[in-house]
C-alpha cells in the first residue's frame, strides 16, 4: 500500500479509483492550499502527490522527501515545479493535456465577448441602480463579428479559440514557436510576427505556457505595439503579461479593456490598481472550471499515480528520470 497526497479536495472518482488500487488517501481538509511546511511535510510521508498548479514544490523539498515517486499535476501546466530537477532526482512529473482545451477555451472566448459588449461592467451598474431607461449612447462597445483576434500561442486551447473565432467569421492572425500550415489551410489562419499580429488585431488572446521566453511577453512596448483600443484577454499565466505596463496602457486611454483569467499574484489584492478599472474583468483562474473537466482532470492524474506506483511509465509524462524511484 502506498500513500498519496492530495492538495485539495477534488471532484470525480479520482480518490475512489486510488482507494480501489488499495493505496491510502490523504487530502488537505483546507479550501486554502497547504502552507509550503505542510506540503514539505505531507511530502516526506508521501509515495505521491496530486498537485495543483499554484502548489510550488522546490527541489529542496523532492530532495527532503526520498520516497516520493511522482508529481502527479492535476493542469495542463507545470510551472510549479521544476521537471528536469524532479527527473534527476529520480521524481516523475506529469500533467493532464488535452481534457482541458475546449472548457478554457469556452472561457476565453466568453471573456472576450464580455469585455466586448461590457457585459460585466454594465451588470455592475445596472445592480446599483443606474439603469433609469434606454439610451441610445449608454454601454457602447465592440463588435466581435467581422473583427480581427490575434491568437499567440497556437497550441490545443489556441486551435479552439480559432474554431470558436470562425463562427463569428472573425479574420484570425496568430503567433506560434511555430507555423502550423495544416491549421492555416483547415482554419484559414494567417501566420504573423507578434508586433505585426498586435498591430492589426482588434482581440488579442495570450494562449502561450509560461517559460523564460514567455515572461512579460507582453510588455510595455507589446502594449504600445497593440492597435488602439484593441482588448486584452490572458488565460494563459500571469506572469506573461507585465501587469505594471498593462496599468499604465490602461490608464492612458490606448487599450479598450483587459479580460484577465490568471493574474500575478493570485489572488490579486483587491487594493491592486488593475481592479480599479471599469473595463478589466477580473475571474479567479477559472479556466478548466467546468464539473466534468474537473472531474476528468483528476481521474488523469489518478491514472498516472496509478501507473508510477505499479512500477510503469505514466500516461502523460513530462519528464523522464533515468533512473525512478521505485
Amino acid at each position: 500500500m502506498a500513500r498519496v497526497f492530495i492538495t485539495r479536495a477534488i471532484p470525480g472518482r479520482a480518490v475512489e479509483q486510488l482507494e480501489a488500487a488499495g493505496h491510502a488517501v490523504e487530502t488537505w481538509p483546507g479550501d486554502l492550499p497547504p502552507p509550503p511546511a505542510e506540503l514539505a511535510a505531507a511530502l516526506v510521508r508521501s509515495d505521491a502527490v496530486m498537485a495543483m498548479v499554484v502548489d510550488r514544490i522546490t527541489p529542496e523539498m523532492l530532495a527532503a522527501a526520498p520516497r516520493l515517486r511522482i508529481v502527479a499535476n492535476m493542469a495542463a501546466g507545470y510551472d510549479n515545479v521544476d521537471p528536469a530537477a524532479a527527473a534527476d532526482l529520480g521524481v516523475w512529473v506529469t500533467n493532464t493535456p488535452g481534457v482541458l482545451a475546449e472548457t478554457t477555451a469556452d472561457l476565453a472566448f466568453g471573456l472576450l465577448l464580455a469585455a466586448a459588449r461590457r457585459i460585466v461592467e454594465s451588470d455592475r451598474d445596472t445592480r446599483a441602480g443606474g439603469w433609469k431607461t434606454w439610451s441610445p449612447t449608454a454601454f457602447l462597445g465592440t463588435d466581435v463579428f467581422g473583427a480581427t483576434l490575434g491568437i499567440v500561442g497556437l497550441g490545443e486551447i489556441g486551435e479552439a479559440v480559432a474554431r470558436r473565432a470562425r463562427g463569428f467569421k472573425m479574420r484570425i492572425l496568430y503567433h506560434s514557436r511555430t507555423r502550423k500550415p495544416a491549421l492555416e489551410a483547415d482554419l484559414g489562419l494567417e501566420y504573423r510576427p507578434l508586433p505585426e499580429l498586435l498591430a492589426e488585431s482588434d482581440f488579442v488572446t495570450l494562449h502561450t505556457p509560461l517559460t523564460p521566453e514567455t515572461r512579460h511577453l507582453i510588455d510595455a512596448a507589446a502594449l504600445a505595439a497593440m492597435k488602439p483600443g484593441a482588448i486584452l484577454v490572458n488565460t494563459a499565466r500571469g506572469q506573461v503579461v507585465d501587469q505594471d505596463a498593462l496599468v499604465e496602457a490602461l490608464r492612458t486611454g490606448r487599450l479598450g479593456g483587459a479580460a484577465l483569467d490568471v493574474t500575478t499574484p493570485e489572488p490579486l489584492p483587491l487594493d491592486h490598481p488593475l481592479s480599479t478599472f471599469p473595463n478589466v474583468i477580473i475571474t479567479p483562474h477559472i479556466g478548466s472550471a467546468s464539473r466534468a473537466t474537473r472531474a476528468r482532470m483528476a481521474e488523469m492524474a489518478a491514472a498516472n499515480i496509478l501507473a508510477v506506483l505499479a512500477g510503469r511509465e505514466p500516461p502523460n509524462p513530462v519528464n523522464r528520470p533515468a533512473n525512478p524511484r521505485s
